[in-house]
């Protein structure tokens, strides 16, 4: 029996100067992977320079696949694959017909957990890149920007949605995480990417 549904299909999701595709739920296994991917993984709080400063980062990571990976400051060396990372990244690869030798792993614990508004747009993701974004766990809502015209997206990422930013995406859209202000319960967002 296959376990992934073939009638998984992503949405477009309208935008200015880029490509945005959303599932709701894309169809997995039984069970329950936010409790799997926080007792798995190695979770690790990194430091990143911004502006000459060195801070903490508002969330736990973890960097794994097959590719080193750099950015604010950082170099990340991957760690391999888990069994239950590969069958996520098969279903992710299904859903989206691309191919991804990475993943970035973010565990937001609580509401004071955020990430800042950025652009994945490192040389070595290429000039567009394809990023997956598939979460569990609480609801968050994240943001786009666009980086030269007023326009602002706000989408809420729910337990086993997935998120697809492709085309020239990063390129005019910064994107980011905020804190909230009412409690919230932890979330694992893993963000499949494709290092050349």
């Amino acid at each position: 029996m296959d376990l992934f549904s073939a009638s998984d299909t992503l949405t477009p999701i309208p935008i200015a100067d880029g490509e945005l595709y959303f599932l709701q739920r894309l169809a997995l296994p039984e069970g329950d992977m936010l409790a799997q991917l926080i007792a798995e993984t190695d979770w690790r709080s990194e430091h990143i320079m911004l502006w000459g400063k060195r801070h903490a980062q508002p969330r736990l990571t973890a960097w794994h696949g097959e590719a080193r990976y750099r950015y604010s400051g950082m170099t990340l060396e991957p760690q391999p694959f888990t069994p239950l990372q590969l069958l996520l990244k098969a279903a992710v690869e299904r859903a989206t017909g691309r191919r991804f030798n990475s993943v970035l792993l973010n565990y937001y614990r609580d509401e004071r957990d955020s990430m800042g508004f950025h652009s994945d747009d490192e040389s070595e993701l290429g000039p567009q890149p394809a990023i997956a974004s598939l979460s569990f766990g609480a609801p968050r809502t994240f943001i786009l920007k666009h980086k030269r015209l007023p326009t602002t997206l706000r989408l809420s990422l729910r337990d086993s949605s997935l998120l697809l930013m492709a085309g020239m995406t990063q390129s005019n859209w910064r994107h980011g995480i905020n804190k909230e202000s009412r409690p919230c319960g932890p979330r694992v967002n893993l963000t499949f990417r494709n290092i050349l």
